[in-house]
């Protein structure tokens, strides 16, 4: 019997990421899995040099920079069956009439949740000895530290208050599993089994941020979550406390986290703020309190390779008939990051 046609794929993305998300040997497992063309590369689906691609294709394969996945997208792709997202979240990517026409959609969120984590579990164990405060300090007087300034230092008995059990949540759990921390989670999805198989111990949130020596967000960002870290919650951090965000600015207060890191009270590494950029008279680029970091938690250079992996075996997967493995379900968006 003959085999069953390869499904068509068209890239939609800015292009600069092409080489780096599918280097050679990935590009020819892709083209094993599907019939497409990797010189062409949807970024307007108004372009009438794209429109006979969309018009047959099933499978859009997305990333940084595509366009808006809407109803404007579904009538030039009246084939289309499946989006496969070699980045993050598509929860501001995906349109209403994408879920009604019924579209798969796959997200390597999952791969992208693992430099996040680990830049997480980094800063965490760096923050426990507070190297930071350590380097400020050997800059200044260049003599090492006496047993005073090291008393508070060390990552034994740690507390790690973690909010949100999200995929990035979930991996900097097992990340952190080999340290002797205490971790606590705040969730409203998870009961307090499933904390505990996670590794950790369900509380509220105001009594994670007031009883742990270091509070990492990893909420996704929605109206529920915006200001999560309001100035009230803010000032419920112990004295000497870090707060770590590499989720999304808004879920702080920004001017309440700026008044609360000028005035030297708390420490924060963030790798997002609100705005992003932040202005350029902004105290946090040079406070010796925080450290700044340009939203490079994620998966950059060869980390985007596990991005584009992922996303080749999703199509594999999707050409032989099987189910998708990073399928994203429209109900999960809200809680999920």
């Amino acid at each position: 019997m003959p085999s069953a046609p390869l499904p068509r794929a068209v890239f939609a993305m800015d292009p600069v990421h092409l080489p780096r998300l599918f280097p050679a040997p990935l590009l020819e497992r892709l083209r094993l899995a599907a019939d497409i063309d990797p010189a062409l590369v949807v970024r307007d689906v108004a372009d009438p040099a794209v429109a006979p691609a969309l018009s047959a294709a099933d499978v859009l394969i997305t990333g940084w920079g595509c366009p808006h996945l809407d109803g404007a997208l579904l009538a030039a792709a009246p084939r289309l069956r499946a989006v496969l997202h070699t980045a993050g979240s598509v929860r501001s990517l995906v349109g209403e009439a994408l879920w009604q026409r019924g579209v798969v959609v796959s997200s390597a969120v999952t791969g992208n949740a693992v430099p996040v984590a680990e830049y997480t579990l980094a800063m965490i164990l760096l923050a426990g000895k507070d190297v930071f405060a350590h380097r400020e300090r050997y800059r200044r007087t260049h003599a090492l530290p006496t047993p005073a300034e090291t008393a508070a230092t060390g990552n034994l008995g740690r507390r790690v208050g973690v909010v949100a059990a999200s995929r990035v949540g979930r991996r900097l759990l097992e990340l952190l599993r080999p340290y002797e921390f205490e971790v606590l989670l705040y969730d409203p999805y998870v009961d307090a089994a499933e904390a505990t198989a996670l590794g950790a111990r369900l509380v509220g949130l105001d009594e994670l941020v007031r009883r742990s020596d270091i509070v990492t967000l990893h909420a996704p960002d929605v109206p529920e979550t915006h200001h999560l870290l309001d100035r009230a919650r803010l000032a419920l951090l112990r004295d000497g406390g870090v707060l770590i965000n590499t989720s999304r600015g808004a879920l702080v207060e920004q001017a309440a986290l700026v008044d609360e890191l000028v005035s030297g009270r708390l420490h924060a590494v963030l790798d997002v703020t609100d705005p992003e950029p932040l202005p350029a008279d902004s105290p946090l680029y040079t406070l010796p309190n925080v450290v700044l970091t340009p939203h490079v938690a994620g998966s950059l250079g060869n980390e985007l390779e596990r991005l584009g992996r992922l996303v080749v075996e999703e199509l594999e997967r999707l050409a032989s008939g099987h189910p998708l493995s990073h399928e994203v379900r429209r109900a999960e968006l809200s809680r999920l990051a």
